[in-house]
C-alpha cells in the first residue's frame, strides 16, 4: 500500500520526497522552544517564514500557524505558492532577518 506524502503545516500542499523539507519549532528554540512543538514544512515555505519573521516576533505574536497564516507577507505568499506543483523549489528572496 503506498504511503501517502506529508502535508505541509504552512501551505497545505503534499511534501513529495523529493524536495527538501524541514521542522520549524512554533516557538523558536532561542526564545525556549527547544523541545516544544514543531512542523513540518516545505522547506521553501519555512525560509519564507524566517525572511518574513525575527525570532522575537515568532516568539511573541506568530507561535501557532493560525497566527502564521494570517500574517500579510505569508498569506500572500501562501496564496502564490498553492498554485506551485508540490515539487516546486526556489530561492526565497530577501535573505534572513536578524535574530
Amino acid at each position: 500500500m503506498p504511503q501517502d506524502d506529508p502535508i505541509c503545516g504552512l501551505c497545505g500542499r503534499p511534501i513529495p520526497p523529493t524536495v527538501p523539507q524541514s521542522l520549524h519549532h512554533l516557538v523558536p528554540k532561542l526564545k525556549g522552544g527547544k523541545g516544544g512543538p514543531v512542523v513540518l514544512l516545505h522547506h521553501i515555505c519555512h525560509r519564507e517564514i524566517h525572511a518574513t519573521l525575527t525570532e522575537v516576533e515568532l516568539a511573541r505574536d506568530f507561535a501557532t500557524l493560525e497566527a502564521l497564516r494570517q500574517h500579510p507577507r505569508l498569506a500572500r505568499f501562501i496564496a502564490w505558492i498553492r498554485k506551485r506543483p508540490p515539487a516546486f523549489r526556489s530561492r526565497v528572496p530577501g535573505g534572513h532577518r536578524k535574530r
